[in-house]
């Protein structure tokens, strides 16, 4: 039985009795009540599974009813809290005061009681105890009879609660480290401190070589295999040969060490076993392995690849692929953020991205801007509608999700990316028609293997995410919402041959007019590695709002003003300059989880 992260609801209460509680009970259990029924009723955790709040069995009017609340949310694996109050209360003797939850309070803007007055005691509290709390408030005055929840109220629970669910998933969960450093990228040599102290997550490290230990071992489910290898036959079409034709020197030749023939086999053994190594697998225990059976507690990996692989064995591209696509062989499931690469960095922007979206996340290298007029020059068209002021090239070396396609439809019929479970077998057919796979480049892949290919179709809103480290600083967050750009074909054809047209492309064009988003190449500039990740929708203020918990302060960013919602206590250093607002509190409070 799986115990999930839960938000504990908090009804808070005037306790005087003898007429004030009496009175505000009903009133503040319809609060909490509500407050419940908005957060099941929208979230969904990554498996599917609608998101879990606990009530607490009574209002809470001092510290008596609150330690007894106190008891029931520790039992329950409760992550974060949303108070909720029509009323006056008494501050710190009704607050939450575990040092380890997340915490919000929603006070309620009405004349009959002060709600207001209470929430804004409660967050001068908070902030001279240095507890960060999120402090919702309705712009508009409601009458006390009335229990619907204000549209703004309702954005700012859910925003608080998408962040605190996605936080839960990650705490006590494995980073799985599949090899080591690749190509000097030092995104994968990973700082195992920054999954601890800001994540609360663990990092696994498993050399390369237990894939093939476990291939010569036969330590996987064969009937799995066969049912796998057969569907890769039927789905999986191949694309160009990009190496037809060439003559190759003996140093590559030399290094194709499985038969071209026999490629499929042994990437379709390799996507399985890597799958077991992050989730283990019981069917391994009932043919003897019960320590490989087990997994790792993943919630995200990595695979080194090159060059220690690649340069000899095919490469990981399919299973990279197919990890972090709502589908495989076996229908539509969970996707899991797992890197190209082994760039821990770049899993950790798509495990944002998949945890509060529940969507495919898409990894990419931010290759190239292209201006407007340099479209012009070589492909003799110029760029239109969104893409006019220019387009990034996001590509990846051969391993995207195959929902980047976009080949999926919404009701309306047009091109989109969904959760799994709402993934059609029409859905999953159309993505893996519109994916190719193309033989590897042995130029850079020695060992061979198959690279995903396709161009994403359509207009769709998305974000793109990356986490840094910098040092001195720390980790920092870029997040550019912006749409993608379907481009004239033979434009397209033109401008994609010019890196790999065997490789899985997107032109992203962002939104521009913030600060650092004045123009598309200020965004290339700006942008603090060669690699993102990509979620289909504009969540920016999402992430603003996770990072904010983590206590990752975001250096570049274009989602508007209005729509950035942190904890009161940010207030506390600043409003005028929130990105310095930003980095001093994150430096202030220090890592959710710091030792």
């Amino acid at each position: 039985m799986t115990l999930y992260p839960k938000i504990g609801i908090r009804p808070t209460i005037d306790g005087r009795q003898g007429g004030v509680r009496e009175s505000l009970e009903e009133k503040t259990m319809q609060m909490a009540l509500a407050a419940k029924d908005l957060i099941e009723s929208n979230l969904r955790y990554a498996d599917g599974t609608p998101v879990q709040c606990l009530l607490a069995s009574r209002t809470i009017g001092g510290q008596g009813d609150a330690g007894v609340v106190y008891d029931e949310f520790a039992r329950d694996n409760v992550v974060a809290t949303l108070s909720v109050t029509p009323s006056w209360c008494y501050g710190t003797e009704t607050m939450d005061m575990d040092p380890h939850t997340i915490k919000a309070i929603w006070g309620f803007n009405g004349t009959e009681r002060p709600g207001a007055v209470y929430l804004a005691a409660a967050m001068s509290g908070y902030a001279q105890k240095g507890y960060p709390a999120f402090k919702i408030y309705g712009h508009d005055v409601q009458d006390l009879d009335d229990n619907s929840i204000p549209a703004d109220v309702a954005e700012k629970i859910l925003l608080f609660a998408k962040g605190a669910i996605a936080a839960g998933q990650m705490k006590g969960k494995s980073y799985v480290n599949i090899g080591a450093s690749s190509m000097g990228i030092a995104g994968s040599q990973v700082t195992t401190s920054f999954f601890e102290d800001y994540l609360g997550m663990l990092v696994e490290f498993v050399d390369m070589t237990e894939i093939l230990r476990r291939m010569e071992l036969e330590i996987y489910d064969k009937e799995e295999y066969e049912k796998a290898l057969a569907w890769i036959k039927e789905y999986c079409k191949e694309g160009v040969d990009i190496n037809a034709g060439k003559e190759f020197p003996e140093v590559i030749t030399k290094s194709k060490v499985i038969p071209a023939d026999k490629d499929w086999e042994f990437i379709a053994k390799q996507t399985l076993i890597i799958r077991d190594i992050l989730f283990g697998n019981p069917r391994l225990a009932e043919i003897g392995w019960e320590e490989e059976a087990r997994g790792r507690n993943a919630i995200s990996g990595g695979f080194q690849g090159q060059r220690q692989w690649t340069d000899w064995l095919p490469n990981g591209d399919f299973a990279e692929a197919i990890l972090a696509s709502t589908f495989d062989w076996n229908g539509p499931r969970p996707v899991t953020a797992f890197a190209t690469e082994n760039d821990t960095l770049n899993a950790t922007a798509m495990l944002f991205g998949t945890l509060l979206t529940n969507k495919a996340p898409i990894f990419s290298d931010v290759r190239t801007y292209w201006s407007p007029e340099a479209v012009k020059r070589v492909t003799g068209q110029e760029l239109t509608g969104r893409a006019k002021d220019g387009i990034l090239h996001l590509i990846n070396s051969g391993a995207s999700a195959l929902d980047g396609s976009a080949a999926a439809r919404d009701e309306a019929g047009q091109p989109t990316m969904k959760e799994f479970w709402n993934m059609t077998e029409e859905d999953i057919k159309a993505c893996l028609e519109a994916t190719d796979w193309c033989r590897a480049n042995y130029e850079y892949f020695r060992g061979g293997g198959y690279s995903s290919h396709f161009k994403t179709q359509g207009e769709l809103p998305v974000t793109l995410i990356r986490v840094n480290l910098v040092k001195g600083v720390g980790p920092s967050l870029q997040i550019a919402e912006g749409y993608t750009c379907p481009l004239d074909d033979e434009v397209h054809r033109i401008l994609d041959e010019r890196t790999d047209k065997t490789w899985p492309t997107t032109w992203f064009a962002p939104n521009l007019g913030e600060p650092g988003f004045e123009t598309v190449y200020d965004v290339m500039n700006h942008w603090g590695s060669n690699h993102g990740a990509f979620v289909h929708g504009h969540i920016g203020a999402e992430v603003i709002t996770l990072a904010s918990m983590l206590r990752i302060p975001v250096a570049l960013h274009n989602i508007p003003r209005e729509r950035i919602f942190r904890p009161s206590i940010f207030d506390g250093v600043g409003t005028k300059d929130l990105e310095a607002a930003d980095f001093k509190m994150c430096e202030v409070l220090g890592p959710l989880y710091s030792k």
